[in-house]
C-alpha cells in the first residue's frame, strides 16, 4: 500500500534537549572559527557533549524494543509522509518525527505492567507505536481502544500490528477523537489508562471529556505526551505556536485542577502523568 523510500530522512529534533543540542552544535562551530579563547571553547565543548550525550545513554539504557516494534519504527521513518500528503492520501501533513519513540514507548509499557492495566485508550494513534508497546505489556483479555482521524495511517498501523501477537488486542476507531470519546462515554466504556497524543489544541477538551463523562476510573491515569513542546510553554509567549500556547494553557488549566494531581516529567518532548482523585 505505501511507497518506501531507499534512504531513511534523518529526523530533525523536536524536544527541549535535541534541539539545546543542536543549538550548542552551532554555538561550537562558530567559536571554532572564532575568536575565542581556548578555555571558552573547550568549557562550551563540554557542556556540548553533557547535552548531547544524554539521549543515547538513556537509549542504552533502557530494555531494548521488539522486533515488532522496531520494524514498525522504521517503516514509519521511511515512508514519504509529503507525498502521502500532496497525493491526498493523508488529511494532513505527517512527518516521522510524530512517533513517540523508545523511551517513552517502554515507559508507557512499563506503566501497564505496574498498574495491571486491562482497559486502555489511546488519543492519537499515529502509525501505532506506542498502541503496540501498551499492548506488548497487556494480559491476553485486555485491550487498546485507540483514536485516528486518518484512514491512511489506521490502515498502515494495521499493517504493523498484523505482524505482532499482541496487536490483536488493538481497536482502531477512524473518526475524529472527541466523536469517538462521545461515543465511547455514551456506551459507558471507563478506561484504567488513558494517553493522549492528538490535536494540541483540543488538550483540555479531551481531558474534561474524561472527567466529566467517567471515561476513566477513579485513581486512573491520563498520559499526556509533548506538555513541553519544543521547550515553547516556559518560553516568552511570543515565542510560540498556536501549537506552544494550546501546551501553555492546557499545562496550567492541570495544574490548577483540584479533581487530579499530577507531575511533569522531562521525557522526550514532555510527558504529564495524571492521576485522577
Amino acid at each position: 500500500m505505501s511507497q518506501i523510500l531507499t534512504t531513511p530522512p534523518t529526523a530533525r529534533p523536536v524536544t527541549p534537549l535535541g534541539i539545546l543540542v543542536e543549538k550548542l552544535e552551532n554555538v561550537r562551530k562558530l567559536a571554532e572559527t572564532s575568536s575565542f579563547s581556548a578555555s571558552l571553547l573547550t568549557a562550551l565543548q563540554e557542556v556540548e557533549a553533557l547535552a548531547s550525550g544524554l539521549d543515547p545513554y538513556l537509549d542504552d539504557c533502557t530494555t531494548e524494543e521488539s522486533t515488532a516494534l522496531a520494524n514498525l519504527a522504521q517503516k514509519t521513518a521511511t515512508e514519504d509522509w509529503s507525498k502521502r500528503f500532496s497525493d491526498g492520501e493523508t488529511v494532513r501533513q505527517l512527518e516521522q518525527e510524530m512517533l513517540s519513540g523508545h523511551i517513552e514507548g517502554q515507559t508507557l509499557k512499563l506503566f501497564v505492567s505496574m498498574m495491571g492495566a486491562k482497559h486502555i485508550l489511546e488519543v492519537g494513534m499515529f502509525t501505532g507505536y506506542s498502541a503496540l508497546a501498551m499492548a506488548e505489556a497487556l494480559p491476553e483479555d485486555g485491550c487498546v481502544i485507540a483514536c485516528e482521524v486518518d484512514q491512511y495511517v489506521a490502515d498502515f498501523a494495521r499493517s504493523c500490528f498484523d505482524e505482532s501477537d499482541h496487536g490483536h488486542k488493538i481497536d482502531i476507531k477512524v473518526a475524529p477523537a472527541l466523536e469517538t470519546m462521545k461515543i465511547l462515554a455514551d456506551a459507558q466504556e471507563c478506561f484504567d489508562l488513558v494517553f493522549i497524543d492528538a490535536d494540541k489544541t483540543e488538550y483540555i477538551d479531551y481531558f474534561n471529556l474524561l472527567l466529566e463523562r467517567n471515561l476513566v476510573v477513579s485513581g486512573g491515569i491520563i498520559c499526556v505526551d509533548n506538555t513541553l513542546l519544543q521547550g515553547q510553554p516556559y518560553l516568552p509567549p511570543q515565542q510560540r505556536t498556536a501549537n506552544g500556547e494550546a501546551i501553555a494553557q492546557f499545562n496550567r488549566f492541570v495544574a490548577d485542577d483540584d479533581r487530579v494531581e499530577q507531575v511533569l516529567l522531562p521525557l522526550r518532548d514532555g510527558l504529564t502523568l495524571i492521576r485522577r482523585k
